[in-house]
C-alpha cells in the first residue's frame, strides 16, 4: 500500500515531470548538435569531370572541397585525352558532403602491349580469331604472296614493319597479313 501511496504523492508526480523534461531538452540539444556536425541540408553537386584532365580535376575539386580518389587506369579509350577522367562516382549532378571522396577512372597513357601469338602457318579464319582475341585490329588489305597453301597465313606487318613470333606491340594496332595465294609452289 505504501508503494501506491508513494505513486501518488507530489515527490513522485516532481520526478517524473523533471525526467520527462530533461529527455525533452537532452533531445532537442542532440538535433541541433547533430544539425550542426553533420552539416544538416549543406550539400555540393558533383561537377561533370568526363575527359578533363587529372590536374584541373584536383584543382576544381579543391575549389569545391571535395577530394579526388584515382580507382583505376587500366582500359584505355583513344577517343578520351591521355590521362583523363573516364568514369566519376558519384556521377555528375548527385548531391555529396563537403570533404566527400569522389572516385575516379582515368584513361591511361596508352595502350598496353601484346605478344603477338603463334599464327604463322594457320588458316587466315583461325588466325582472325586469335588476333581480334588479344586485342589487335586487322586491316583490309592484306598481302598475298605465292604459296601452295591458299588463305594460310605466312606473316604479319604492322605497317611496313614485319612481325615475328613473341614481338610485342601496342593493343588496339592495325595489322596486315601476308597470305599465301594457294598458286605458288
Amino acid at each position: 500500500m505504501a508503494f501506491f501511496k508513494y505513486l501518488l504523492s507530489k515527490t513522485f508526480l516532481r520526478l517524473v515531470i523533471s525526467l520527462v523534461l530533461i529527455l525533452i531538452i537532452s533531445v532537442f540539444v542532440l538535433t541541433r548538435w547533430l544539425n550542426y556536425t553533420t552539416h544538416h541540408d549543406e550539400k555540393i553537386r558533383v561537377p561533370n569531370l568526363d575527359k578533363i584532365s587529372l590536374t584541373d580535376v584536383t584543382k576544381i575539386l579543391d575549389s569545391l572541397h571535395l577530394k579526388a580518389v584515382v580507382i583505376d587506369s587500366a582500359s584505355f579509350n583513344p577517343t578520351y585525352p591521355v590521362l583523363s577522367v573516364i568514369e566519376q562516382n558519384p556521377l555528375a549532378g548527385d548531391f555529396v558532403k563537403e570533404y566527400r571522396k569522389i572516385y575516379l577512372t582515368l584513361n591511361p597513357s596508352g595502350y598496353r602491349k601484346v605478344t603477338i601469338p603463334k599464327i604463322y602457318g594457320k588458316t587466315l579464319r583461325q588466325a582472325v580469331i586469335e588476333i581480334n582475341n588479344i586485342g589487335l585490329r586487322i586491316g583490309e588489305n592484306p598481302t598475298y604472296i605465292p604459296d601452295k597453301g591458299k588463305d594460310v597465313v605466312r606473316g604479319l606487318k604492322l605497317g611496313e614493319k614485319y612481325l615475328l613470333e613473341g614481338d610485342k606491340i601496342a593493343r588496339n594496332a592495325e595489322v596486315e597479313f601476308i597470305l599465301g595465294d594457294g598458286k605458288g609452289n
